[in-house]
């Protein structure tokens, strides 16, 4: 008697494994392989630079995912809870000298709570009003940011030194085995480890019932709570999460930058973290990480080679007719235009019509 396939779903219990078959127990040791020789391999730190900004963006995007693809709630106030965790940082592991398993789980904590607080306001609002509302907040986070200048330092910004130490283990100074390794190799161990357990948690709350009542609101809020989902405190929930999830990217952007400034919370931040979400794919866990890879190291990129791209001026008052911002700023909202037009499942999408196609391989898909 033939035996049914692996990959056929017999039990509630078969869905619910995050690794069901050989292939993709594989591809994980695949990533753990990954993770572990891109520092050896990648040896230019520049790269290795994109790489961990890449990083710290897949953990904000993760949360925007939660809160924008699974709850349906979309914000743009994104900006504003990476500006807290980035201050939280720098006061808590600067001033107060807090250890790294502090400073960055408070400063997580921080914009968790803040998310809890605000969250009440978008209970009767969706859509282009909640967006408008969270745009709101964006300004007015800029504008404590430049005012409250005991924490954050004022309109000339503040530095940020909350080492990345567990221990007696410095990832900013890394060395064992005899072999010492630069400040982005470090980071790039910390920040991909800290990726996927992020990955992991955030899967683990699309597949259980506090996921399934993000979905069910999402899909049709009002038959959601016909069926018992509590709106009110599935929403404020879902803002609580996202925004700690921000909170813990922007702790990580400070302390890994060193310094901090109003200006790099803007709105322009957030439309990078919605560019981010589209691109990768839309309400999946794994298309935060496709986006923040795509496009979370591209500003670097752009700015390191702009002096060989026709029209860019790299100077104020020098030859071209767009600047590295402007151009940075076309970039992204070219992108979110065409993905959306084109393939508003993003990148995700890609990948999964590929799967597909292998899996029925030699059959048409």
């Amino acid at each position: 008697m033939a035996r049914p396939s692996r990959t056929l779903t017999r039990r509630y219990e078969d869905e619910l494994r995050l690794f069901r078959t050989r292939w993709s127990q594989a591809g994980l040791v695949a990533l753990v392989a990954l993770w572990a020789l891109t520092p050896y391999v990648l040896a230019d730190d520049f790269w290795l630079s994109v790489l961990d900004y890449a990083g710290i963006a897949a953990i904000g995007a993760i949360g925007l995912n939660l809160l924008t693809g699974y709850a349906g709630q979309v914000s743009l106030g994104h900006a504003a809870f990476l500006g807290v965790g980035a201050y939280s940082a720098g006061y808590l592991g600067s001033e107060l000298e807090l250890p790294f398993l502090l400073w960055l789980p408070a400063a997580a904590l921080i914009g968790g709570l803040l998310g809890a607080v605000l969250g009440p306001f978008a209970l009767r609002l969706r859509g282009n009003y909640l967006a408008i509302v969270t745009l709101g907040l964006v300004f007015l986070a800029e504008h404590v940011f430049r005012n409250l200048r005991d924490v954050t330092g004022g309109n000339s910004g503040r530095s940020v030194q909350a080492p990345p130490e567990v221990g007696p283990v410095d990832f900013s100074d890394l060395s064992f085995g005899g072999e010492s390794f630069s400040n982005n190799q470090g980071w790039f161990w910390l920040v991909w480890g800290l990726v996927a357990v992020v990955a992991l948690l955030a899967k683990n709350i699309s597949r259980t019932r506090p996921g399934r009542a993000l979905q069910a609101v999402r899909d049709r809020d009002v038959a959601a709570e016909v069926i018992g989902v509590q709106l009110g405190r599935t929403k404020v929930w879902a803002f609580a999460i996202s925004s700690a999830f921000a909170a813990l990217a922007g702790g990580l952007y400070g302390s890994y930058q060193q310094f901090v400034s109003p200006d790099e919370f803007s709105l322009f931040l957030s439309i990078q973290y919605i560019a981010i979400i589209i691109v990768g794919g839309v309400g999946t866990i794994f298309g935060a990480v496709l986006g923040a890879l795509f496009l979370g190291g591209l500003p670097g990129i752009i700015e390191r080679y702009s002096d060989s791209i026709p029209g860019v001026a790299t100077s104020a008052g020098g030859d071209g007719f767009i600047s590295v911002f402007s151009l940075n700023q076309a970039i992204f909202g070219a992108l979110i235009v065409g993905f959306l037009v084109l393939e508003p499942r993003g990148l995700a999408a890609l990948w999964l019509r590929a799967k597909a196609w292998f899996k029925a391989w030699p059959f048409g898909y």
